[in-house]
């Protein structure tokens, strides 16, 4: 065990507190003290509360001490993406126009955790709105990769990234509509879950794109990211897309072998001009795959570019919808380059809207066709490391969403079909930037992608280091 509880994973510091070889004082007191270091640097909390924090963290133990365990996560210090409502708090979702919303309710999935027993450490940074794939924010500033200060978390779940790998946060919550859990992971160097549409309620999470929209974890590794899934799946009367039924146990999934699993590895599209460093970790990947018992298969994938396409103008739709009313009243609020996305999204015909939606039952049937047999595959999260904030700093140039197409060609096709993905550390490039592999399953298949996850990061180290301050 770490001397420091806050390097410590999700899991490990949960057991330490309920041991009590940890406080949960000590355990938040580590936290705010990386925070201290980092967040100057990094620019990953959008509101630190210190004092609150330890205070819960006391009662936490105090209650402890007397028998009373509130949950799985006793006295847990957690931060989360700044779109997730929780009564009596400044919720800004990154926005200048949402900078002083109080919310009055509070999300499922923050409640359910608090339910658990996490206390609040704060919030974490996002793009303005959850509608941008880089980090940048025009209204409250960049964050920074801890792993390289001067290049890009990914987006929109910046913050949550970046607090998760410099050991900030145990975990937190992001949000995942073209690739916003995924690309932080990939980036920063830690474990992201985009679960299947409905697997977690959405209510009290702020609306980008109905259709696309999921709520899932980042944390240090897939058994973390199984705990936090276990903890908030499930049926909610305030949200009635979320499923009902029995939540399965995604933690036991996370110990077994993946000896005789079948991974497919796509014929295309996924492979094509990827960065040597991508294209050298998905070799690797594979490799260990091989090594830990699991059957490599080629597959042959339908046209992933027109799920790109379709994904996209869904999004764009459904988020300029939402922001109908403030783009009216407001738009001199929204920075550039969200203003300039919204704006798009007004030039997109309804019928081709329609013909989106109508298509996309079709397209995930001749997926599940094509993957028949496999029980994941396997691809890069985006085709290049992090580029830096200097280069990916587009506004609202015309080149903007040609920088957005490439960053998020292998995210969005997963939103569209509405399947679960698991971003896991694969690989760091000659220059030590974080490199993430995805691997994308069945719909409500999670425990698969969770197994396979845990047993590549039983044979690997790459979710287990910590980036350092220059």
């Amino acid at each position: 065990m770490s001397s420091e509880p806050a390097l410590m994973s999700l899991t490990a510091v949960a057991k330490a507190i309920a041991d009590k070889r940890v406080s949960s004082r000590e355990a938040t007191q580590s936290c705010l003290a990386r925070i201290v270091r980092w967040q100057p640097h990094l620019n990953a909390f959008m509101a630190i509360e210190a004092e609150e924090a330890l205070k819960a963290a006391d009662a936490a133990d105090t209650a402890l001490a007397k028998g009373d365990r509130r949950g799985p996560l006793h006295g847990v210090p957690l931060a989360h993406k700044d779109m997730y409502y929780e009564a009596g708090k400044v919720v800004t979702c990154g926005s200048r126009i949402r900078g002083d919303f109080v919310a009055t309710t509070t999300s499922t999935a923050l409640q359910r955790l608090k339910n658990a027993g996490t206390i609040r450490l704060g919030s974490l940074q996002m793009a303005e709105f959850a509608y941008g794939p880089t980090g940048h924010n025009s209204h409250y500033g960049s964050v920074h990769n801890p792993f390289a200060l001067d290049h890009i978390t990914g987006g929109s779940s910046s913050g949550s990234g970046a607090a998760v790998a410099a050991r900030l946060t145990f975990a937190a919550l992001g949000s995942d509509t073209g690739g916003s859990i995924r690309m932080p992971a990939h980036f920063c160097g830690v474990t992201g879950l985009k679960t299947t549409v409905g697997r977690i309620s959405r209510a009290g999470a702020m609306p980008l794109s109905q259709s696309l929209d999921t709520v899932g974890p980042l944390a240090r590794t897939a058994e973390d990211c199984a705990v936090l899934l276990t903890l908030m799946a499930g049926a909610d009367p305030e949200d009635p897309t979320a499923v009902s039924g029995p939540v399965p146990d995604y933690a036991a999934a996370t110990t077994q072998s993946i000896k005789g699993l079948t991974i497919g590895v796509p014929t295309s599209f996924y492979v094509d001009d990827l960065d040597a460093d991508v294209a050298g970790a998905l070799e690797a990947t594979i490799a260990a795959f091989k090594r830990e018992g699991a059957n490599i298969v080629a597959v042959e994938l339908p046209d992933q570019r027109q799920l790109s396409a379709a994904a996209q103008l869904v999004l764009a739709v459904e988020a300029v919808a939402f922001h109908k009313r403030w783009l009216i009243e407001r738009a001199q609020d929204y920075g550039a380059q969200v203003l300039m996305r919204l704006q798009n999204g007004l030039a997109i015909p309804a019928v081709n809207y329609l013909e989106a939606m109508r298509w996309r039952g079709v397209a995930l049937a001749a997926h599940l066709a094509a993957v028949k047999g496999v029980d994941a595959v396997i691809a890069p999260v985006s085709p290049v490391p992090a580029p830096t904030i200097a280069e990916s700093d587009v506004g609202n140039s015309p080149d903007a969403e040609a920088v957005i197409q490439r960053l998020t060609r292998f995210t969005r096709p997963i939103n569209y079909l509405g399947l679960p993905s698991l971003s896991i550390p694969s690989a760091f490039t000659r220059s030590g930037l974080p490199v993430g592999m995805q691997l994308i399953g069945r719909s409500f298949d999670e425990a698969t992608l969770l197994r396979i996850g845990a047993a590549f990061q039983r044979a690997t180290d790459f979710h287990e280091r910590v980036p350092q301050l220059p």
